[in-house]
């Protein structure tokens, strides 16, 4: 029996015999063996990238690719969704964890790992520890604009979804994560990026 976590616009997530199984839809628009090759290909990147996270930060354990190579078996994480949790803590334990998170986004783009979108949504809290789910829009770039970008994300997430002490927690982030060398060029990207965000907005 299988029970339906999250359905999207690229994959469904499900859990079966306690593991979590990642099988990316199929697109009736595209051409069938495109079809295929696309998703075939985003899941192996996927997979590539979880194992070179899984070096540097918590993330869940690939326990094998899927039948067809279009599905990824992984382990389950029983634990909180920070999206869903992070605003029932106290303030305290809440910057306890965005400082936590800078560390390990720091880490990761140390080692030129974009998660590609960096929200609560993709983070869990299990056994005092934050692990970091669904690389499925990530990508390997050394590029300041791509990690100032996905702070950006993250960012947006806090002021949208915990917006009673975003700034604050905002701030802990970025204590953390400046700790690293490139880090100031990063910020002074991330700087570029907002006004951009801006100026589209107005247009």
């Amino acid at each position: 029996m299988k029970k339906i976590l999250a359905q999207g616009a690229e994959a469904v997530i499900y859990l079966k015999d306690n593991k979590v199984i990642k099988k990316r839809i199929k697109k009736s628009y595209r051409i069938s063996f495109l079809d295929e090759k696309i998703r075939k290909q985003r899941t192996k990147r996927e997979i590539k990238l979880l194992k070179k996270a899984q070096e540097i930060i918590p993330v869940p354990e690939v326990i094998k690719e899927g039948k067809n190579k279009k599905e990824i078996q992984m382990e389950f994480l029983d634990g909180l969704k920070l999206s869903e949790n992070l605003n029932k803590f106290p303030i305290k334990r809440q910057k306890e964890i965005l400082k936590e998170i800078g560390e390990k986004v720091s880490k990761l783009h140390s080692k030129d790992i974009i998660h590609g979108d960096l929200t609560t949504s993709n983070m869990i809290l299990k056994d005092e520890q934050i692990y970091f789910i669904d690389f499925g829009l990530g990508f390997i770039s050394p590029k300041y604009e791509d990690k100032a970008v996905d702070i950006h994300v993250l960012k947006e997430a806090l002021e949208a979804r915990h917006f009673e002490n975003w700034k604050s927690l905002f701030s802990e982030f970025e204590r953390a994560y400046k700790k690293t060398k490139e880090a100031k060029k990063v910020f002074e990207r991330l700087k570029k990026v907002e006004r951009r965000g801006r100026y589209k907005k107005k247009i």
